[in-house]
């Protein structure tokens, strides 16, 4: 059995320090404590290539990838190279860099798709540049977001159609529309109902499961015979489905599409792409159109990001990337789906989604989705070395890590198994992880569980050679038979695990 983590005694410190100071506690509410079980790490020091170190030298196998911005892995060192010579020449000047026109090169060859780009910082700066270039181009107001796709920007557009929308005026909340992915009729009923209003519609070109009969191509006619804009999304998809992003996949031109997050290798830098006659809007050298203020950011153009970006893109071109993340990504998948039916979970834990982008469902024992057993779920793993709150795999994830990760995932499914049979609370230290999207925040309890309390103490003391995290108030007989049926589960399943990711 390996040695479980147990200290986050400098992360629990720091993170005191940190809700005093900043916001919520981080600077991205994706990675915010609310996120994670309180049996976590707060803060990282450190990465190289697939694996993390945390503030209490904790090292862990990671998938979150830097919310999937890194696709090569942590230090890359091409990538780093690159970077650390453009910084030896400044970052920043008065007129543009030489390498904005190579950068914005090396995009255009990659995705020959596009015809022209502007570089932003992330991806909600490019995204709303869509919007406001296809509002420009229309002359409309309107505009349609795909509502199966969970982001697109953290301006008023779009978080003004979540649950976090205080501070966002009705007027501007109410010029925004949605529509089903996969679904034409959605699309068209919408035309139907605000006929001549809407500007554009964007959405991913993917989350995971693929456009149905050419369901891009008919959505995108759809919009030009009714004067709209089809701006794809390639955030997540772009340099994970292929270096020319899905829509090369799909083969489609879309009107704009938006780029970031692996672009740069985890470094700021996102992109506004597609075609000249609705860029060239904000150019200042076409007359016979109002100007558009498309993208203008002092950081914008900084040229470390811009010579990550180009060595990223190099990368791409010249090793197999892509093909490297789909089998790694479809080796773990299929062992982890198996893994859950060896343990009889396969109606409670799933994984699913395209090898490059992997998600999993955690369900309760009535088969609902449960944020609770998703905690229960990342509180296991992390103490089995494997931080993972999603399952996005890198260039640099080794067959030894997928091997580690199904071992550690097998071994956190037999607790898993337990808080159903059982009671999941018991099995679960504090509260369970929250959505991002909520109105308000839950009000804790007076004397709720935290790390370093006597509950928490208690609990992994309980059950360190088995990994699990039994609460107090049990007794003696039904810990001793929980502790048995989880100890042979692991030695029955384990084995088989370790074969699994053999054999996919």
């Amino acid at each position: 059995m390996r040695e479980l983590i147990q200290n986050f005694d400098n992360s629990n410190r720091l993170r005191q320090q940190a809700h005093r100071i900043i916001p919520g506690g981080a600077h991205t509410y994706a990675k915010g404590d609310d996120q994670y079980p309180l049996l976590s790490p707060g803060f990282i020091v450190s990465g190289y290539g697939s694996h993390v170190w945390d503030v209490d030298a904790n090292e862990y196998i990671e998938y979150g990838m830097g919310n999937r911005a890194v696709g090569l892995g942590h230090a890359y060192a091409p990538v780093l190279q690159a970077v650390t010579s453009e910084l030896e020449r400044g970052c920043n000047f008065t007129r543009p860099s030489r390498i904005e026109v190579e950068c914005a090169s090396a995009f255009l060859e990659t995705v020959p798709s596009a015809e022209m780009v502007k570089f932003c910082k992330n991806g909600s700066d490019a995204t709303s540049a869509a919007i406001r270039l296809a509002r420009a181009a229309t002359g409309r107001d309107l505009v349609a977001i795909c509502r199966d796709h969970p982001f697109f920007s953290t301006d008023d557009w779009f978080i003004g159609t979540t649950p976090m929308n205080a501070g966002i005026p009705d007027a501007v909340r109410n010029l925004t529309v949605g529509f089903r992915y996969n679904d034409l009729e959605s699309a068209r009923n919408l035309f139907k109902r605000y006929p001549g209003r809407i500007a554009a519609l964007i959405l991913e070109p993917s989350r995971g499961e693929d456009p149905e009969d050419r369901y891009l191509h008919k959505l995108q006619a759809l919009c030009h015979e009714n004067g709209a804009l089809l701006i794809l999304d390639e955030m997540i998809t772009g340099f994970r489905w292929h270096s020319g992003g899905a829509q090369h996949v799909y083969d489609i031109v879309p009107d704009l599409s938006c780029f970031g997050k692996a672009l740069g290798n985890g470094f700021a830098i996102s992109a506004l792409a597609g075609k000249r006659e609705f860029m060239d809007l904000g150019g200042i050298e076409q007359t016979g159109a109002p100007r558009v203020f498309l993208l203008s950011t002092t950081h914008g153009a900084e040229t470390h990001a811009m010579a990550a970006a180009i060595a990223t893109m190099e990368v791409y071109r010249h090793e197999p990337v892509i093909e490297h993340l789909v089998r790694q990504g479809t080796k773990l998948r299929n062992a982890l789906n198996q893994v859950a039916t060896a343990h009889g979970l396969q109606n409670h834990f799933h994984v699913s989604g395209h090898p490059a982008c992997l998600v999993y469902a955690t369900f309760d024992a009535a088969g609902e989705p449960s944020q609770m057993f998703r905690t229960l779920f990342l509180q296991e793993i992390i103490r089995r070395g494997i931080l993972a709150p999603s399952l996005v795999v890198s260039y640099t994830h080794s067959d030894e890590d997928i091997e580690k990760t199904i071992d550690a995932i097998s071994e956190a499914l037999v607790v898993y198994k337990c808080a159903l049979d059982h009671k999941v609370e018991t099995f679960l230290m504090g509260r369970p992880s929250e959505h991002v999207f909520r109105s308000f925040n839950a009000r804790l309890p007076p004397h709720h569980d935290a790390p370093g309390s006597d509950v928490a103490g208690a609990s992994v003391g309980l059950g360190t050679g088995l990994g699990i995290g039994l609460r107090t108030g049990w007794g003696a007989d039904m810990q001793t038979d929980v502790e048995a049926g989880v100890a042979a589960s692991i030695a029955g399943v384990t084995g088989l695990a370790g074969r699994m990711g053999q054999k996919t």
